[in-house]
């Protein structure tokens, strides 16, 4: 079995095509490999070439997934690759710091630019956050004084409702009262007019019920 060359800018895997497969005991073909050596350049720490992470029980350009198919190169590819990432990010970190100390004047200079140029980018964007966050709070004023307004109204109408109502009510009371009186008058004044013809016809009050 031939494994393909598998080529990689930063890490390239080099496997020959013409070497000659040597035969084991159970007919399996093993291909002689050629491990690549990680440089230690700087174009290589600094490079933002993805390196992809093989498989090493699926190989490229093989289709079928086996055990039998996993092979030093596949794990040394894996490995060298995690060591360029740990390089590059190793290189990335010290070189944040090192300009501030160990740069050159204008590399110095650059750094404090920068750092002026964030604190006021942080500056505005705290003016702008405090300036939205008064605003936000105006208009909650804005919409509470709205609506103690609207209560307040709608308190005030519920009394002028209310005052009617029981003005209402009371003029009710009056003169369903006044009829009760002017009623009671008119009963009175019949009885006694009736009596008065009964004393007419019959002078003499027996019973002593007439008036």
């Amino acid at each position: 079995m031939k494994l393909p060359a598998i080529t990689i800018a930063s890490t390239p895997v080099c496997i020959p095509r013409d070497t000659t497969p040597v035969q084991q005991s159970r007919r399996m073909m093993v291909t002689p490999l050629t491990f690549p050596i990680i440089s230690d350049s700087a174009r290589l720490r600094t490079s933002t070439q993805i390196i992809p992470r093989l498989n090493p029980l699926h190989p490229p350009m093989v289709h079928k997934r086996t055990v039998s198919l996993e092979t030093p190169a596949v794990h040394h590819h894996n490995h060298q690759r995690a060591l360029i990432l740990q390089r590059r990010e190793h290189y990335r970190y010290h070189q944040v710091w090192r300009k501030p100390f160990y740069g050159t004047t204008t590399e110095r200079e650059e750094y404090r630019k920068e750092l002026r140029e964030q604190l006021k980018r942080q500056m505005e964007e705290k003016c702008v956050a405090l300036k939205l966050q008064l605003a936000c709070k105006v208009k909650e004023a804005e919409y509470v004084q709205k609506v103690d307004c609207l209560a307040l109204s709608s308190d005030r109408e519920q009394r002028i409702q209310h005052g009617k109502a029981m003005t209402a009510y009371r003029d009710e009371n009056k003169r369903l009262m006044e009829q009760s009186w002017r009623d009671r008058a008119l009963t009175r004044s019949q009885e006694a007019m009736k009596e008065r013809e009964l004393l007419c016809l019959n002078p003499i009050n027996w019973s002593g019920t007439l008036k």
